[in-house]
């Protein structure tokens, strides 16, 4: 195979361009702004990526905002990780393409298709952005607070990227013009300055010494175990048990014989995701808890759904009994859970689901009451009928989704989601001697910068995989980290001067034998002759010389 048809050439040129056997005779229009715009949707999708891994931790309020919609349970979440990886790995390798393209010097010759598929790219991103603007813009949040534990890290993976990438941008770089040689270097400098420089805003409550790090935060079981049987049921809170979860937390609601219940979803999908009511009452419509009795109830089969639509992708790890177990669950009365919790000396934290939160307010208090619990554990969080809660049942731990209301209050114990408030925040209020927990947090990464910053516990869906973390991802020292930081920036510009140098050679060595191979005779005779002295030339040569 020729030189400019080796194997390299060969593949980019085919995958970026579909010319096979050779360059495109055809000057194709604007090859550079194509070459940017795979390069910015390249970027794009990298970013969307990132948002779609950071808010994982939060991809069951995805999959409820479906169901709501739809009335049909699908890991919408997972489809759209899936779609993503596809299109950045995509634009990704298309981008390497067109960089060893410039490299090879081989023309930009985009191939329709490749345009084709960028245009539905963009599409996508723009649809996801917008998606989650209007209908889950709370998580916006998690986007700069997740760059409090990744930051450090991609900023050396930043200027990797760069060092590796200065090759390809220094050969574009001499084989420009002048006013686009302008244009180049302007721009990777400033580039370059913003990657280099970017960690004097990176904060971070892990960049403290290891003997300053905070107690690990405590556990409560969001609705159980959920990624280990089906949620609010006895078998999730069984297994959240072994996690050592200091609490349960569940949903309460009162059925048709003012009997508390376990039971999250309520109004119109109330039942449709966890049961099988739809067999069991067909025809009917119940969107209310009062439309049925407790042992209407617990009729309903609680656990298949779960075996049948495996919402965590964690069925594969139970066992044949295991998965008998759940498929016998059913729905469980809120004294069978506090019977549970006097018992492993655990608490019980709970929503109150109910159009009507005064009545069911004061049912849900006297069945606890009546139950024997030790009032002490009971973490009292709806905010309707505080002041009936606290004049009958004094004994009870007020906790508030609101920090003014607390303060308002006089409360010491805060329960809110954990976008809600800022790392400074958390750790003000721990030293205030105020009780943070903070919801739902399920992902390694959110739990140690929670526990770096002072969270008190956390409720959480997979108790099982936390509870084995000893420490932190990362805890540095920030005088380790600035020098670190500068080492890597320091060692990367050396990296990429070296690089200048050798390629800006390279280039005037390659010019000079271009320019020989096709103007031999305005060369200087004594760089052809060097062994001819200096005066053995005719007058012909001296003049041209």
């Amino acid at each position: 195979m020729s030189h400019n048809n080796s194997c390299c050439r060969f593949c980019c040129r085919g995958l970026y361009s579909c010319h096979w056997s050779g360059s495109s005779k055809n000057k194709r229009k604007c090859p550079c702004c194509w070459f940017s715009v795979v390069t910015l949707v390249s970027l794009l999708s990298l970013c969307w990526m990132y948002i779609c891994l950071v808010m994982f931790n939060d991809r069951e309020d995805v999959n409820w905002q479906g169901f709501t919609k739809l009335k049909q349970w699908v890991n919408w979440f997972m489809v759209v990780i899936i779609i993503s990886a596809v299109l950045t790995s995509y634009c990704v390798l298309l981008l390497l393409f067109a960089l060893f393209q410039v490299a090879l010097g081989e023309q930009l010759d985009l191939h329709w298709l490749h345009k084709i598929f960028l245009f539905f790219g963009v599409i996508f991103l723009t649809v996801g952005v917008t998606g989650i603007s209007l209908e889950w813009r709370q998580e916006w949040p998690t986007v700069p607070l997740s760059l409090q534990a990744t930051g450090p890290f991609l900023q050396f993976g930043a200027v990797g990227a760069l060092t590796l990438l200065s090759s390809f941008v220094f050969q574009g770089f001499h084989r420009a013009k002048t006013g686009h040689k302008f244009l180049i270097a302007g721009t990777f400098l400033v580039v370059s300055a913003a990657i280099f420089l970017c960690p004097l805003f990176i904060q971070s409550p892990c960049l403290i010494e290891l003997r300053e790090l905070p107690e690990k935060p405590k556990f409560i079981g969001h609705r159980g175990a959920p990624m280990l049987a089906p949620e609010n049921t006895m078998m999730s809170f069984n297994r959240s048990i072994a996690c050592g979860v200091t609490a349960f937390e569940t949903d309460v609601q009162l059925s048709k014989d003012r009997i508390p219940f376990l039971m999250h979803d309520n109004k119109s999908e109330f039942l449709l995701r966890t049961t099988n009511v739809k067999e069991k009452f067909p025809g009917q419509k119940l969107n209310l808890s009062t439309d049925l009795t407790l042992e209407e109830l617990q009729s309903l089969n609680a656990g298949e759904w779960f075996l049948k639509t495996d919402p965590f992708c964690s069925v594969s790890q139970l066992s044949e009994e295991e998965k008998e177990t759940a498929r016998n669950q059913t729905i469980p009365s809120l004294v069978q859970l506090l019977n549970l919790a006097e018992q492993h000396n655990i608490s019980v934290i709970f929503d109150l689901y109910s159009p009507n939160q005064e009545n069911d307010t004061v049912d849900t208090v006297d069945t606890i009451l009546k139950s024997g619990i030790d009032p002490s554990r009971v973490l009292w969080l709806p905010p309707a009928e505080r002041k009936y809660v606290n004049m009958t049942a004094p004994g009870f731990i007020q906790y508030y989704n609101n920090e003014s209301e607390m303060l308002n209050e006089g409360g010491r114990h805060l329960n809110v989601k954990y976008s809600k408030l800022s790392m400074n925040k958390i750790r003000e209020l721990r030293m205030n001697n105020v009780t943070v927990n903070l919801w739902v947090v399920n992902e390694r990464w959110l739990f140690s910068l929670l526990w770096c910053a002072g969270a008190s516990s956390v409720t959480t869906n997979s108790c099982h995989l936390l509870k084995d973390v000893d420490q932190p991802d990362w805890v540095m020292p920030r005088y380790k980290y600035r020098i670190i930081w500068i080492s890597v920036d320091i060692a990367s510009v050396v990296i990429m001067i070296l690089i200048y140098i050798v390629q800006r050679k390279t280039h005037c060595f390659c010019s000079r034998e271009e320019m020989q191979r096709n103007n031999p005779s305005s060369w200087n005779e004594k760089e052809l002759h060097p062994f001819l002295p200096t005066g053995q030339f005719d007058g012909h040569e001296q003049r041209r010389l």
